[in-house]
């Protein structure tokens, strides 16, 4: 049984090593876009990259996924840049780890999933959206406006504006980075599959900008140390300030939730070990507070990197460690590097990342199969844009609550004509949500003649529906008896006990 093991020992090494290689390639282009977009150095995005593959690489949870500055997240860092300074970034993310660890401790990591998947893919879009929006505005060279919806009703002004070489060629740059990475998998040969798309279409666009000398914008390079900013105690008054502490819960809520979503998505992958979502949020927040004392950007984990990791063959959490280490020798080797890159590729790169998180072609059966979900998805998008990524959020979960309370409270009323009197027979959960019908039904009905209400079919009657259906029973109550001499409103108490189980029959 040993020698099969031997065997077996140097492929699977190999195999992480090379999927370590090729998730490296992923990961530069990416780390370096998103840390630009974000309006920190492009240092710190190879620092989270580096964080999420030497610390959570190597912590339990996921085997295979991998960790890393997040296009979901650009949004929401560069707000909190722009408003709060890059100074306040640091113990927000440390402020995100430790709650992300205290929520793992105590078991929270599986209710993640319990989120509404509509919410999360329309959180995606939102963030999606947004993110095409701001990184227009780099692709042609200029500034954007502010937050998300000041970017969209700037579109039009912006494509007015593009004229001379410097945005001419820039937009140039940018349009034929999204057109490589569009079709790099299409072309024929080897070479689409040995090379990660998001580096060629990188490196094609700095080989043009440097031989044609083109007159684009390149990142800044600052170098690794003069951009690492340590959080010390004196930041943590920050946290005193209430829009801080609502960005440290958004920057929890989404980071968590992607991560534990992306874990679900790699755990279809393979056919490894499966995650364990509470260790998974750990380590999670253990890398978020890694970053938080560097001041570098938040992370989590990025399906892009991940699915890249299982296709190149990982078998162990090695090739993400190892990803790691090939992070941290580049930024410590080849910093300048960097500034060659054009600041209109990274755009592309965003811009074709933000087009991947729209989930286009589930929206059409979504709708057909399961409409509601669909609106869900469309409002906490929009929502997103319309006001920030927080309150899109909330308010999209909220819907998905107030979905899911309405159809849980489907009610069905049977009404019964006799000669002497009408039976109005009540199935399923009588909630608040369901009083306009039932009353509307309820007060439609013959007042010449005695109303019997049989609510002994229901499942459930909430407070507020008891109360509503006694108010009507005692405003409506005829001279005459029922059939057995008992008014109606005490045959309505007796059938219609508070809460929870199956109410008794009712005594007429």
């Amino acid at each position: 049984m040993s020698s099969p093991q031997l065997r077996l020992r140097p492929d699977a090494v190999s195999r992480d090593i090379l999927a370590s290689i090729v998730v490296f390639l992923v990961a530069v282009p990416l780390c370096v876009g998103i840390a630009v977009a974000s309006g920190v150095p492009a240092e710190l995005g190879l620092v989270t990259g580096i964080v999420g593959g030497l610390v959570v690489g190597a912590m339990p949870g996921s085997s295979l996924q991998v960790s890393g500055p997040a296009a979901g997240l650009t949004v929401l860092v560069y707000e909190a840049v722009t408003t709060h300074g890059v100074a306040a970034l640091g113990v927000l993310v440390l402020a995100t780890g430790l709650l992300q660890v205290g929520l793992g401790l105590v078991g929270f990591g599986r209710w993640f999933r319990a989120i509404s998947t509509a919410v999360v893919h329309g959180m995606l879009a939102g963030i999606g959206l947004v993110l095409i929006c701001s990184q227009l505005y780099a692709l042609a060279g200029a500034s954007a406006p502010g937050n998300g919806l000041d970017n969209v009703a700037g579109l039009p002004d912006l494509f007015t504006r593009i004229s001379g070489a410097t945005a001419v060629s820039s937009c140039v740059i940018g349009v034929a980075t999204i057109a490589i990475l569009v079709l790099w998998k299409r072309l024929p040969g080897r070479l689409p599959r040995l090379i990660p798309g998001p580096l060629a279409a990188v490196g094609l666009a700095t080989v043009a900008v440097a031989v044609l000398n083109l007159p684009v914008a390149t990142i800044e390079v600052r170098g690794l140390v003069d951009s690492l900013r340590l959080t010390g105690l004196d930041d943590f008054g920050l946290l005193a300030n209430p829009a801080l502490l609502g960005a440290v819960l958004a920057f929890t809520l989404i980071a968590s939730a992607e991560s534990l979503f992306s874990a679900a998505a790699v755990d279809r992958m393979h056919d490894g070990p499966r995650t364990h979502y509470n260790k998974e949020l750990i380590a999670q927040g253990a890398g978020n507070t890694v970053c938080g004392l560097l001041g570098a950007l938040p992370m989590t984990a990025v399906i892009v990197r991940s699915a890249a990791n299982v296709q190149a063959g990982a078998r162990t959490k090695a090739s993400r460690i190892l990803h790691g280490v090939w992070l941290l020798l580049f930024a410590a080797l080849f910093p300048a590097a960097l500034g060659l890159i054009p600041v209109a590729a990274l755009a592309g790169v965003l811009i074709h990342a933000g087009a991947k998180l729209i989930p286009v072609t589930m929206f059409r059966p979504l709708w057909r199969d399961h409409r509601g979900e669909a609106v869900v998805l469309v409002v906490t998008a929009l929502a997103i844009i319309l006001t920030d990524l927080f309150m899109g959020v909330l308010l999209g979960i909220g819907m998905a609550v107030v979905k899911t309370a309405w159809e849980t409270s489907a009610v069905r009323l049977d009404i019964e004509e006799l000669d002497d009197r009408t039976t109005a027979a009540l199935t399923g959960s009588a909630t608040f949500l369901r009083l306009p019908l039932i009353l509307d039904t309820l007060e439609a009905l013959p007042k010449d003649r005695p109303v019997e209400l049989d609510l002994s079919r229901l499942r459930h009657v909430d407070h507020a529906c008891r109360t509503a259906l006694e108010a009507w029973s005692a405003h409506n109550r005829a001279a005459a008896p029922s059939m057995d001499g008992t008014p109606r409103e005490a045959a309505l108490a007796a059938a219609a006990p508070d809460g929870e189980g199956p109410p008794r029959p009712t005594a007429g």
